[in-house]
């Protein structure tokens, strides 16, 4: 199994069709059989997790999928359809290093886990929001996201979600796996947000994943 990871970014006029393919999409790839796990994505600054980082002129889409099928789900209707809009795409092939915690209730990066890597790597943070520290979680969140941006070694980094609210994360890349934990474990602002997280509770559900970057091709 791998983890593909799509970002489309889209004129103003295609946005419409764009939301047309989030409602949508979820019925094709929920009867793909080799599909295990997916997301359709929002897109946004990252800056703030509230909807004011919104990018309507940006999605993505999320498949774990066996990795044989590769050539054949990146050739599909549903693929061909997202770049007959779009204007530009990013497209990475995935393999976890590791996994911590659900995503809506599930582990799905928890098998073909690899150990020895020296690569560039991805990570991805995923959390739902109680919705009581929406507001307190807003507030911790800019000081997290001034320090990975300006961290030694991160190439990119995008925010993501589910929804406008409360279902919100990040994906970036990084030069290598030394340079996502230096940022993770000892950057001041991501320390003081773990320790935040500890004695407020504020997530109903969370997951932080690594992975290898195996193959890539685009920006965002």
């Amino acid at each position: 199994m791998v983890v593909l990871v799509y970002f489309w970014k889209l004129n103003l006029r295609s946005v419409p069709v764009a939301i047309l393919h989030m409602a949508m999409d979820r019925l094709s790839l929920k009867q793909n059989k080799k599909i295990t796990f997916f997301k359709s994505l929002g897109t946004g600054k990252g800056e703030t997790f509230t909807p004011n980082d919104a990018d309507a002129k940006q999605w993505g889409l999320l498949v774990v999928i066996d990795s044989k099928e590769v050539d054949t789900f990146d050739s599909s209707r549903l693929i061909r359809s997202w770049r007959k809009i779009s204007i530009s795409e990013y497209r990475a092939i995935l393999q976890p290093i590791s996994s911590h915690g659900l995503w809506s209730k599930r582990e799905p990066f928890s098998q073909n886990q690899i150990s020895d890597w020296r690569g560039p790597v991805a990570a991805i943070t995923r959390a739902r929001i109680k919705w009581s520290m929406n507001s307190k979680f807003w507030r911790a969140v800019p000081p997290v996201t001034v320090s990975l941006k300006s961290s030694p070694g991160l190439l990119s980094a995008i925010g993501i979600g589910e929804a406008p609210i409360g279902l919100q994360g990040t994906f970036s890349r990084w030069e290598s796996g030394a340079a996502l934990r230096t940022f993770a474990y000892q950057g001041p602002a991501h320390i003081a947000a773990i320790q935040a997280t500890k004695d407020l509770d504020w997530y109903a559900e969370e997951l932080f994943a690594r992975f290898a970057i195996i193959q890539e091709h685009g920006g965002f």
